[in-house]
């Protein structure tokens, strides 16, 4: 029991099957864990304990009568602090939002309940679910090494799923923040096809580069997940019905004989970004893969730039209730996008929206000739808190940072973040894969296929 906080998702939802462990024994270590060390590590917005072991007990009740409600049947989860969770604070990140409580849960927090997850909580996340914590909320800390970047804006979710406060957390990702956090903080980040999971009931940043997908330790647990949360929704439009495959099931497919592109026209990688990708290659090719040498569309590289402008514009639409109404309630870095969307005009937007579809339309171009493709998460492998800070908040050293992320929410492709190295200071870094819209099976199972022979998906914070 000492190491449990640590198992994966995958074998503690064995081991409550089999009846080795109960889930009140795992919501009560991991919640005496949270006790512990969020204190520190400030991962948690809100811990629902006494509603936890009630559903912890419930589970136990079910399991003894032979019952099971799915595949996450009493392992603990958490969720960013953007879910709606009923009768639990829900607040986005802002202080404008502390006191709002709703009365139905998020669409992909009701799946992981009827899949049988037990919720210790809500985590913490950046104001509004852009770049910067409210001034008035602490930001949770690296768990690797505190001077380092927790990533943004899904901080909570990548600092307790690192540190073993949950088995696995959901995040969202606009521009990059299940990929960032889940890079700095060593976990397996899936970034599903926008589209593949319902948005209601979520907080919206920008409605149209929202995606929600699970962060956790390994890619496996990644599929079970992903598994439990995609798939139709009559409350959400945009979640496509498509069939949702047996992700957790065909994570054993491999890699052998796919074509995986690696772009040769990425010039500005530092050596421990390098390093991780060029690892990745060798591993995945060392297991059967094609690695084939591919050219990024032309323009890839303004994406990000773009991307900015696209946020700043439906950031503004999703704040109009409150925002300018109540704007010195609002952090600076927030009220700053806001203020950038609401400046646009009608002609610019018209410009982005049509390079936007030249950018997917290159991508798909791409990928049509891939299986997957290989890419870093940042050019600069790691921020510390000083460089990031250094590195400004202004739209170019924004889009810098998000030159490998943005692109794929501008056009909804999957990506999945894995670990693949660590610098000289500790401090995790990553790798991501990426494939065709809807495509997240061949994703995973690639994902799984290095795990299967490097460790670093193993390797913990120190603790």
């Amino acid at each position: 029991m000492s190491n449990l906080h640590y198992l994966s998702l995958d074998e503690v939802a064995r081991r409550l099957k089999a009846r080795k462990i109960s889930s009140v024994e795992a919501t009560t270590a991991i919640l005496d864990r949270i006790d512990t060390l969020d204190p520190k590590l400030k991962a948690y917005a809100t811990v629902t304990r006494d509603r936890a072991l009630a559903d912890a007990k419930a589970r136990d009740a079910e399991t003894a009568a032979g019952k099971s409600l799915g595949p996450l049947h009493g392992v603990p989860i958490a969720v960013k602090d953007l879910c709606n969770t009923e009768g639990v604070p829900t607040a986005g990140g802002m202080a404008i939002h502390r006191n709002n409580v709703p009365v139905k849960d998020a669409t992909v927090v009701a799946r992981l309940k009827q899949a049988g997850a037990v919720i210790l909580g809500k985590l913490q996340m950046t104001e509004g679910a852009f770049g910067a914590h409210h001034p008035s909320i602490p930001a949770p800390l690296n768990p690797w090494n505190a001077t380092y970047w927790t990533g943004s804006s899904s901080s909570g979710s990548g600092s307790a799923t690192a540190a073993g406060l949950c088995f696995g957390s959901l995040g969202s990702d606009t521009g990059g923040s299940i990929r960032f956090p889940s890079t700095m903080n060593g976990l397996s980040g899936m970034k599903p096809t926008w589209g593949r999971v319902s948005r209601a009931g979520v907080f919206a940043l920008a409605d149209s580069l929202d995606h929600i997908g699970p962060m956790t330790r390994s890619a496996l647990d990644a599929a079970i997940m992903l598994g439990v949360i995609a798939g139709a929704d009559a409350d959400d439009p945009t979640a496509v019905p498509l069939a949702v495959p047996d992700y957790a099931g065909s994570i054993g497919a491999g890699v052998r004989g796919k074509r995986i592109g690696l772009a040769t026209n990425m010039t500005d990688l530092d050596p421990d970004s390098r390093q991780a990708l060029d690892g990745a290659a060798k591993t995945l090719r060392a297991a059967g893969a094609e690695i084939v040498d591919v050219a990024l569309p032309g323009d890839f590289n303004n994406g990000s730039r773009d991307w900015v402008a696209l946020c700043a514009i439906e950031t503004a639409l999703a704040h109009e209730a409150t925002y300018p109404s109540r704007a010195a309630e609002y952090g600076p870095v927030l009220a700053g996008l806001i203020e950038m969307g609401r400046r646009l005009s009608g002609l610019e937007i018209a410009r982005l929206q049509v390079r936007r579809a030249a950018l997917t339309g290159g991508l798909n171009k791409l990928l049509a000739s891939l299986d997957l493709l290989l890419m870093p998460v940042m050019g600069r492998a790691v921020y510390s808190l000083e460089s990031l800070a250094a590195g400004g908040r202004d739209p170019e050293s924004v889009a810098a940072r998000l030159r490998y992320t943005a692109p794929f929410d501008l056009s909804g492709h999957p990506t999945l973040t894995l670990p693949g190295g660590m610098t000289h200071d500790g401090v995790p870094t990553g790798f991501q894969i990426v494939g065709r819209a809807f495509d997240e099976g061949p994703i995973l199972a690639a994902g799984h296929a290095f795990q299967q022979a490097t460790d670093w998906h193993l390797k913990r914070p120190p603790l």
